[in-house]
């Protein structure tokens, strides 16, 4: 059978895992890391056939019929996706490479960025929120990356291979994941991104300062966002452009729910998730 993996199990993401299931066809798994951002909703009244339920019930009851027909769930996080030479999506996460005939993202739409004093100024300027899009700028250079996770470590890895020295900076947050050897570590907390025309230095609260030509972004783990700019899927802001049947400008991965834009709801979430589930059947029944 065809393999449809699904990153995210909030509304949309599920959805199309039961259209893809039904189909009888295809072999479906739902990466998921944590509770999506419907699970945050204190009550939920405005969904048809439900007088009052939390979001976290709402998700739960999902999920739990989906495990009930035979989709499988693994809790992981994704770090990348690249493509084989058949230009079939592989998926990696923090425990294992997963290889899919056709792709779904469904993460929400969330972009984590921290409040620190230069670093919007200097986006596109040394300030970088993909490693494997501008390592190649920084060949030979000192970089750093602010993270705390196995997402900063993926990145810093990358930049490893090409870059002087690479530096992880937690900003004063406790670091969650093993790093390699050839990667520093600073604990401060970041005061500022400083340079002029383009990054030349970290601030920290104590005054301090690091040396640097670069800085990536990788806090917490890596959104729908992140994800879509390092395969190259158009973006309109920070919503991952598709057609009517959710489907990107490559072929077999589709997007659907909040990182898509538009009404922000579990409505439009469940519709997205089917469209592309349906999508999904018939792009995998019309490939080799």
């Amino acid at each position: 059978m065809k393999k449809a993996i699904i990153i995210g199990s909030g509304p949309a993401g599920v959805s199309a895992a039961l259209y893809l299931k039904r189909s009888g066809k295809n072999d479906v798994t739902v990466i998921s890391n944590g509770k999506s951002a419907l699970a945050k909703a204190e009550k939920i009244e405005n969904y048809y056939g439900i007088e009052a339920m939390s979001g976290e019930e709402l998700e739960t009851q999902g999920i739990e019929s989906a495990k009930k027909l035979g989709i499988d769930f693994i809790n992981a996080q994704v770090v990348a996706i690249t493509f084989d030479d058949l230009f079939k999506p592989i998926i990696e996460t923090n425990k294992e490479s997963l290889r899919a005939d056709a792709l779904l993202i469904a993460m929400g739409a969330s972009r984590k960025s921290p409040r620190i004093t230069g670093l919007s100024e200097l986006e596109g300027k040394g300030v970088s929120y993909c490693a494997i899009c501008d390592a190649f700028f920084y060949q030979n250079k000192d970089v750093c990356v602010i993270g705390n996770g196995d997402y900063a470590i993926h990145e810093a890895q990358i930049l490893a291979q090409t870059s002087k020295t690479v530096t992880i900076l937690t900003n004063g947050t406790e670091l969650t994941a093993e790093v390699p050897e050839n990667i520093k570590v600073i604990n401060k907390k970041i005061l500022s991104v400083d340079g002029t025309n383009c990054v030349e230095s970290v601030t920290f609260d104590d005054r301090s300062t690091l040396t640097v030509s670069g800085v990536f972004v990788a806090i917490g783990v890596a959104g729908s966002t992140d994800l879509a700019r390092k395969i190259g899927l158009e973006l309109d802001g920070n919503k991952i452009k598709v057609d009517e049947n959710m489907m990107t400008n490559i072929p077999g991965v589709f997007a659907a729910g909040d990182c898509t834009g538009g009404l922000l709801q579990v409505s439009k979430a469940v519709y997205d998730g089917a469209s592309a589930g349906l999508a999904m059947i018939k792009y995998l029944s019309d490939s080799q």
